[in-house]
């Protein structure tokens, strides 16, 4: 199928294709006549799992390093098994990030109420001497 058809049925543009291509996710069967790419159907399925794999929350970079593990066999058992490495991996990350925002929570909190101490000393401070 030409470039036009895949991207199609696929649901993205020309762009993303030649993007992928580039970014070796994807690859052309081979040059028609007129220097036309032609695709074959796993070329969509590709495609698909990409799309798939970028809903799981893999970056691009990630989806390189496991793409090909799913159309390296029937059951696809390695390309599972990397993609549930590299998701624990963002867990473990995100995990750290969370509990570095808390303490970053927790460090505001006691800076507003250090803040709003000193903001009502101040006040005090100058009620009193606007009455002596």
């Amino acid at each position: 199928m030409k470039i036009g058809e895949l991207a199609k049925r696929a649901g993205v543009s020309h762009r993303t294709i030649h993007y992928y291509e580039n970014r070796g996710l994807l690859s052309a069967m081979e040059r028609h006549e007129a220097s036309h790419r032609l695709y074959e159907e796993e070329a969509l399925y590709r495609l698909e799992k990409i799309a798939a794999l970028k809903r799981l929350g893999l970056s691009l970079e990630d989806i390189g390093e496991v793409i090909d593990l799913y159309f390296d066999g029937v059951n696809q058992i390695k390309g599972k098994k990397k993609v549930i490495e590299i998701l624990q991996g963002h867990l473990v990350n995100v995990e750290t990030q969370l509990q570095e925002l808390a303490q970053f929570r927790q460090d505001l909190q006691q800076n507003i109420a250090h803040m709003e101490t000193r903001l009502k000393e101040a006040e005090e401070a100058s009620a009193t001497s606007e009455t002596s």
